[in-house]
């Protein structure tokens, strides 16, 4: 097997939000790694840091309010966090394409489909105006549109949720993107049409080898899907393992929580985990465990002490202060 090749690496990314009632504390530290062709699931309730964290890639988030502390974001070589905004904005859309939640709000009501995909053509590339047409076409075609070359004259309001959200999908592929973002673009779909967006994204990735970071907070959606995933609890990445090894042997309390509350066809009469208690409060930098008022596990060095990402083998990280295979506190803790 030959070794992975970072696309997109992270390091110690920090976002805040500057309100009225004080400053929230968004992202605490976020650094992960992206390599070509993967999938990587990014995990975790409303609130957890997953959609700022991305959106501060590419710097999508409103500054003011927002504001990016730290961090670093290599891509193809460069920092995304320092790169200049008229080079940033040939990346996004280009090199690296986003899908958002919610296609209704995302796509322009008064401009037709076919424009807003070829808006991303005319400003990435140096296609003629038939070629943008044609690409456009093509690109309808591959995300399963029926009548592709009528709908170009379609405006949003006259597609379904589903078909508005293909459409999103067509956009974000229109230039061939290395990095594709998609932040949960099944949310506001029913569970037929979840199943349709999940399998063309599989489809797509196969057949261009992009790489892909799905943002969800249900962990059912990414089990066939992601090669890798990151759990994300109160703007920190609190676990991190292949897609198999998470579910089979979760080492975070949290991310233990979240497969429990999933129903399971092989645990018939098993009661579904509650995590008790709230998110935690982020206008409070954490310098404890943030995880540590709800946890099962917490003892005293968690309530003083935020861990860091732990390595318990090569390919797994979670940041706990307990051994969840021995039950007790780990080594030096």
């Amino acid at each position: 097997m030959t070794n992975p090749t970072p696309i997109l690496e992270v390091k110690d990314l920090q976002t805040q939000f500057h309100t009225q009632d004080g400053t929230v504390h968004a992202i605490n530290g976020v650094s992960f790694v992206l390599n070509k062709g993967e999938f990587l699931g990014v995990v975790g309730e409303s609130g957890s840091g997953k959609s700022v964290t991305m959106m501060s890639l590419l710097r999508l988030i409103p500054i003011p309010p927002g504001e990016i502390v730290s961090g670093q974001a290599m891509f193809e070589g460069r920092d995304l966090i320092t790169m200049e905004l008229d080079d940033l904005r040939s990346v996004r859309g280009g090199r690296i394409g986003f899908i958002f939640q919610d296609p209704l709000t995302s796509l322009n009501p008064v401009l037709t489909i076919g424009y807003q995909i070829m808006e991303s053509l005319r400003i990435h590339t140096d296609l003629q105006e038939k070629a943008r047409e044609e690409r456009a076409v093509e690109l309808l075609k591959l995300v399963g549109i029926p009548g592709a070359t009528k709908r170009l004259d379609s405006y949003p309001h006259e597609l379904s949720g589903g078909m508005r959200q293909r459409v999103m999908i067509a956009m974000s592929l229109a230039c061939r993107p290395r990095v594709l973002i998609a932040d949960e673009p099944t949310t506001a779909l029913d569970v037929t049409i979840q199943a349709q967006i999940i399998e063309l994204i599989r489809d797509l990735r196969e057949k261009t080898n992009t790489a892909v970071i799905w943002i969800t907070h249900d962990l059912g959606v990414i089990a066939g899907l992601a090669d890798r995933v990151l759990v994300m609890y109160g703007g920190l990445i609190v676990e991190e393992a292949p897609v198999a090894e998470l579910y089979a042997h979760p080492q975070h309390p949290y991310t233990e929580g979240l497969l429990g509350s999933i129903p399971r066809l092989d645990q018939k009469g098993s009661k579904l985990v509650n995590i008790k208690g709230q998110p935690p409060n982020l206008y409070e930098k954490p310098t404890s465990c943030p995880f540590a008022p709800r946890c099962p596990y917490v003892f005293d060095r968690c309530r003083v002490e935020n861990p860091p990402l732990i390595s318990i083998s090569e390919s797994h990280s979670t940041a706990c202060w307990w051994d969840m295979d021995n039950k007790r506190p780990r080594n030096g803790s």
